[in-house]
């Protein structure tokens, strides 16, 4: 027998659907483009193939552990050896922050960037120099004034009835004057050698922060196109965007604080000086300061001054008190919202709690910053984490 060779059937004797339904296909494949498909060539390494993974014995895990342990306590060791510098690099980056919505605007007119970042510094530098210039050798003579008077300002004190009797029953002030002497203060503080070593230390330090913070207003671009690069592709629009606000608001919010303490220091020091209260330079300068620190260094400042305004005569006292009250309410309802209005917003019980977090953590460092940090750990906590939440 022969085999039969099954030949296909010629397109006349096929159905016309079958017929059709190639010749569409024939169609769309000749009008199909062409797909390049690109071959990926793995070179192996020069050093060979890497091995099977090694046995999880209990030795190994264990060595590993305590390998991990150890350098964890050395980073530890080497963040505490150098956490002064650390702590200058983040305030100078904590500047540049609040200076760059300066230097943004100065290019929006028209200025290139490295000269808009020079006026900038530069007239940081001026208002920096001009106040030391202006309020240091006042400040210090007074300081010291006020160390040589102190046992006088005791002695005052005992006019009072109540601190009368109170002295008279456990001797507090006696022993306090006899303790609160011009070279006992100056023993306290370290002598002249350590009176020496805190200025250096302290121009060291700002000439630092200066420097830094002109770099980073330099690169601050550069720096925070940077760190969003180190974000996965897929969310880095999204980081950026949450950057960008949290950026926004700690420039404004320092901006703002700068201006109310200077407001603060410089009404304290006019009533000051209309009171004829001594030292208005050092008490201005300490309201100013103190001002910056959130929720109660308005607070503390008040409480010095009218220290030192009792010890000059009771009148004086209770007129920095009722001037100390009846400015705190202008400046919580009328000088902080106008200025503040466009930067953090905060709970009062969070802006507590950040403030007494940060003074735990960094000292009063930590309290100038704990408000944007609360505002930008609020901003995260709102739109990444609460939004994640209510789809599971």
């Amino acid at each position: 027998m022969q085999d039969e060779v099954l030949e296909p059937a010629p397109a006349a004797a096929r159905p016309k659907a079958q017929a059709a339904t190639e010749a569409e296909a024939e169609a769309k494949a000749g009008d199909a483009p062409d797909v390049e498909v690109e071959v990926v060539v793995v070179e192996e390494s020069r050093f060979g193939r890497p091995g099977p993974p090694m046995r999880r014995s209990p030795l190994i895990i264990g060595f590993l552990a305590g390998l991990g342990l150890l350098l964890a306590y050395t980073a530890y060791q080497a963040v505490q050896n150098v956490y002064s510098i650390l702590l200058l690099i983040f305030i100078a980056m904590f500047l540049a922050i609040g200076l760059n919505p300066a230097v943004v605007r100065l290019t929006k007119w028209g200025l290139p960037r490295g000269l808009a970042v020079a006026t900038v510094g530069l007239g940081a530098m001026l208002v920096l120099c001009g106040g030391i210039v202006a309020l240091i050798p006042p400040l210090v003579q007074q300081s010291n004034e006020l160390i040589t008077n102190l046992p006088g300002y005791i002695d005052n004190l005992q006019r009072n009835d109540q601190l009368n009797q109170l002295n008279n029953d456990y001797k507090l002030l006696d022993q306090l004057k006899n303790v609160a002497t011009a070279a006992n203060v100056t023993k306290a503080l370290g002598g002249v050698w350590g009176g020496v070593q805190v200025a250096f230390s302290a121009i060291f330090n700002i000439v630092t922060v200066i420097i830094l913070t002109l770099y980073f207003m330099a690169a601050f671009d550069r720096l925070k196109a940077g760190g969003y690069k180190l974000v996965p592709a897929s969310r880095r629009d999204r980081v950026r965007l949450l950057g960008d606000e949290i950026l926004s608001k700690v420039g404004a919010y320092l901006g703002g604080a700068l201006a109310i303490a200077v407001i603060a220091g410089l009404s304290s020091f006019v009533f000051l000086l209309i009171l004829g209260i001594a030292y208005p330079y050092a008490l201005a300068v300490l309201v100013a300061i103190t001002d910056l620190i959130p929720q109660i260094g308005a607070t503390l400042g008040a409480v010095v001054v009218s220290i030192v305004g009792f010890a000059t005569s009771i009148q004086a006292g209770i007129a920095c008190v009722i001037f100390f009250v009846i400015y705190q309410q202008v400046e919580n309802y009328l000088i902080y919202p106008t200025v503040m209005r466009r930067a953090v917003k905060v709970s009062d019980l969070a802006a507590i709690i950040s403030v007494l977090v940060g003074v735990a953590l960094m000292g009063v460092v930590g309290a100038l910053i704990a408000i944007p940090v609360i505002a930008a750990i609020q901003l995260i906590f709102r739109e990444v984490v609460l939004p994640r939440q209510n789809t599971r």
